[in-house]
């Protein structure tokens, strides 16, 4: 039976106009702009792909298009015609134009200009607008392309994709850094991570991953904090240590990054951005090793120190830039005590864990590492911590019942495309940020 639906496929995009040069087309978009020249008028069409060039003659629809407010939503019919001197090569001539929607007021600021000339926190609260602009959308389509990267390279290493609770009973870390919510009359939690599901289901699965929203209680107000994110998770078992855990992330960030190479080119383009290369084997240092080479070169005394600060951080990407050629470090080795109670302890180091961080470009990007499988290490850990492993019944019922060593990461996706795209905040790559002071648009 023939189908009654209108065809998708009669509409041309902008980015294809030069496979029809001497054709005529059809496209849809926004009124990005237009301008009035003496004897000639370019009407510049935007869609979600990028932009086109229209050239008008007649008085008479240059002023019916001057009316409208840019943002108006447009259908224009006319002929392919090659131009050099035009953007990409071609332009449209002997448009027949149709208003689809008009817009009702000017755009809070111009939408054609390379940059948008506001504030961040007038950006942020014109987002349904701001997020038209082509360099902001640019970050986007390069979030989009990083994930589904990450899904094809786990696929192609046999990971099975899940989706776990954002509603959890309890905290998944520290009880003071969770959202709290009624839930018909029982208290519950936004979750921080899939963490506890994820480890669950590597007795289902074996590999698992998820591409979701995790949610941290802490009132921070910094450039590289958020109240709401999206994490890529992955968990995997029967794995040898942490080194195995590093190996296949290694491998993950090389297809998010050949991902957006792929299916994010244009955006590259128009930022200007360099893709980095992932080494075959990215270079690692000891925490403690780390802490001795950032003292020796700075007299920093961080003897007592159970972290990194941002500033080591930042000194430990441009160690490996320099020794290494490498945008990417692994430190290895953090101390327990900064780490929950699930991560397994390092054999040979037992007061340090057997985890990392993955730095890229000098700042934190991913934590990971091997955690406890057997059932009394979490009984004694947990205790360990003045805690009570009642309170863990649910999660710790998949290792009454045998778990592999396994092991697993989690890869801040916002956090990722700054770096990537240098942005002072990492709001400007967050699409509706949630922090302290934000709750809207």
């Amino acid at each position: 039976m023939p189908s009654s639906l209108a065809p998708l496929t009669d509409r041309v995009w902008t980015d294809q106009l030069e496979r029809h040069v001497g054709e005529p087309v059809e496209l849809k978009g926004w009124l990005h702009r237009l301008r009035r020249l003496a004897e000639v008028s370019f009407l510049i069409l935007r869609d979600a792909r990028g932009t086109a060039q229209v050239v008008i003659h007649d008085a008479a629809l240059v002023e019916r298009i001057a009316a409208l407010q840019n943002e108006s939503v447009l259908s224009v019919r006319g002929g392919v015609v090659a131009e050099p001197q035009a953007p990409g090569g071609v332009e449209i001539h002997e448009p027949e134009i149709t208003v689809i929607s008009e817009a009702q007021e000017a755009p809070p600021f111009d939408l054609y200009r390379p940059v948008i000339r506001a504030q961040l926190p007038t950006i942020l609260d014109s987002a349904p607008v701001a997020l038209r602009h082509p360099r902001r959308r640019a970050y986007f389509a390069m979030q989009a392309a990083s994930m589904a990267g990450f899904r094809q390279t786990l696929r192609q290493l046999r990971f099975t994709e899940i989706q776990t609770p954002k509603i959890v009973g309890s905290a998944t870390e520290s009880g003071a850094n969770v959202f709290a919510l009624d839930y018909f009359g029982r208290p519950a939690y936004l979750a921080q991570s899939p963490q506890f599901y994820k480890q669950v289901m590597v007795g289902v699965f074996e590999r698992v991953y998820e591409v979701g929203p995790v949610f941290r209680a802490e009132p921070h107000d910094t450039a590289r904090h958020i109240n709401e994110y999206v994490s890529l998770d992955a968990e995997m078992g029967f794995i040898e240590n942490e080194r195995t855990v590093m190996a296949v992330l290694t491998e993950v960030i090389r297809g998010m990054a050949a991902a957006i190479g792929e299916e994010a080119a244009s955006a590259l383009a128009l930022l200007g951005i360099t893709l980095p290369e992932v080494p075959g084997v990215i270079p690692d240092v000891h925490f403690l090793d780390a802490q001795a080479m950032i003292t020796a070169a700075t007299g920093e005394d961080l003897s007592h120190e159970p972290d990194l600060s941002p500033a080591n951080e930042r000194w430990l990407g441009e160690w490996a830039r320099r020794e290494h050629g490498s945008d990417f470090v692994f430190v290895r080795g953090f101390p327990m005590s900064k780490r929950p109670f699930y991560t397994a302890r390092d054999p040979e180091r037992p007061d340090f864990a057997a985890g990392f961080d993955l730095l890229f470009r000098g700042m934190e990007l991913v934590t990971g590492g091997q955690r406890l499988h057997r059932y009394q290490d979490y009984v004694d850990e947990i205790t360990r911590r003045g805690d009570d492993p009642a309170n863990y019944a649910d999660y710790l019922m998949a290792f009454r019942h045998g778990m592999p060593p396994h092991g697993g990461f989690a890869i801040g996706l916002e956090r990722w495309i700054g770096q990537l795209v240098d942005a002072a905040n990492i709001r400007e790559t967050t699409l509706f940020p949630r922090d302290i002071n934000r709750l809207s648009p």
